[in-house]
């Protein structure tokens, strides 16, 4: 495909590409299973390799945000940078997967190359589909939702095969969307770099009432999916379990779980150009929010009818995540957008990891009561939005 026909179908491009480099996420949990039985890992152990990645990206997207990168250099090529170290990083864990302490290193560096990835998959596409950017961020947090899903269906695919056949594979992936990015290049509808930046910068849009008010409900949003994500196989698990069935299921159910946060994305995305993202938000954040607060109260209910609200539960977990990042660019200074999005990435992303070292910890003594563990996400989320008000879609961008 030539540069011409790649730039008419730039958001298509973005959106697998993200699929691709944000299937190192969670590639070793799409193997978890098959750790704990030949390795001996643990549940606290996959957590904790969970939490690797979470603080590097944290890392990592303060870092941009301090030096200015995600503002100062094109997007597309950090990306594929960031793709291309992170796909040889996450190889290299199969090497050192019983060298544990070396392991957790490894998986803190690949979440330093996913803060190469994510936000800037945010700012190409902002730079190349400046109208309904709620609508178009709403496919790139989908492809980031499925991207999250692929080790499961990588690991449920090569059931019988070593376990380092995943992990390689989502390594191939990452090398292709770095590729695909790196001949899109940037688009045309962002303002010029904005040379040299300081953090205080990134941190300025939070004194902005309304900017506040969204990274408010963003930040209970991530306090309850990933940890929700790093529980779906054990909750998978025991549905499996109490239904007698093969434990081969648990890979594609746990898939099928995640993977529908796309269909929650882009049909969110879809309401959004007509209720605007701030509905969206507030109605998917309500909605997870009742399912952490009912799912352990029906803990005697039939294995199917758990199963079927934990897809429902995955179709609306992510839902608001893209109109939160809709919401936030809007309100952010146009010359630090990149900046300002890796901040509150960070701050975000932050909050990930007391979320999930109390529920993996805890997991093993409360099975489902971890779930409330959830709770204040989404009741904080809510309460931060209350006051906002106004359309969530932000005004085209100039052309550059």
């Amino acid at each position: 495909m030539n540069a011409t026909s790649l730039q008419r179908h730039a958001l298509t491009v973005i959106v697998l590409a993200q699929l691709c480099g944000t299937s190192l996420w969670f590639s070793v949990n799409g193997v978890g299973l098959s750790l704990s039985r030949d390795l001996g890992f643990s549940e606290v152990d996959l957590g904790r390799l969970t939490l690797a990645v979470q603080a590097g990206f944290i890392c990592g997207t303060l870092f941009i945000a301090a030096t200015g990168l995600a503002d100062r250099f094109r997007a597309s090529r950090i990306f594929a940078a960031s793709c291309l170290a992170g796909a040889l990083v996450n190889a290299a864990f199969v090497l050192a997967a019983t060298q544990f302490p070396l392991a957790v290193l490894l998986r803190f560096a690949t979440g330093l190359c996913l803060a190469g990835i994510y936000p800037l998959g945010m700012k190409l596409v902002i730079g190349w589909t400046p109208k309904h950017t709620g609508a178009a961020l709403s496919w790139l947090v989908g492809m980031l939702t499925l991207g999250t899903a692929l080790p499961h269906l990588l690991r449920g695919s090569t059931l019988g095969m070593p376990w380092e056949w995943p992990l390689l594979g989502a390594s191939l992936l990452a090398l292709l969307g770095g590729a695909m990015v790196l001949r899109l290049g940037d688009g045309p509808h962002l303002p010029p770099s904005a040379g040299k930046a300081r953090l205080s910068e990134g941190l300025a849009a939070l004194g902005v009432k309304r900017f506040r008010a969204v990274a408010g409900g963003y930040f209970g949003h991530c306090w309850e999916l990933y940890a929700f994500w790093m529980l779906t196989p054990f909750l998978v698990m025991r549905e499996v379990e109490r239904l007698m069935a093969s434990t081969d299921l648990v890979a594609w159910l746990s898939f099928g779980i995640i993977a529908l946060g796309l269909v929650g994305c882009v049909g969110g995305g879809a309401v959004s150009r007509h209720l605007g993202s701030l509905w969206v938000a507030r109605w998917a954040l309500t909605a997870s929010g009742m399912l952490c607060l009912a799912y352990p109260l029906l803990a005697w209910a039939p294995p199917g009818l758990l199963l079927a609200l934990l897809f429902f539960w995955g179709l609306t977990v992510i839902a608001d995540s893209p109109q939160f990042s809709a919401l936030a660019a809007a309100a952010a200074p146009r010359e630090r957008v990149g900046s300002t999005l890796a901040v509150m990435n960070a701050i975000g992303f932050a909050l990930t990891i007391p979320a999930i070292s109390l529920t993996t910890t805890l997991w093993s003594l409360q099975e489902l009561w971890v779930l409330w563990w959830l709770l204040p996400g989404p009741i904080l989320g809510l309460w931060a939005l209350r006051g906002v008000s106004g359309s969530a879609e932000p005004a085209p961008a100039r052309q550059a």
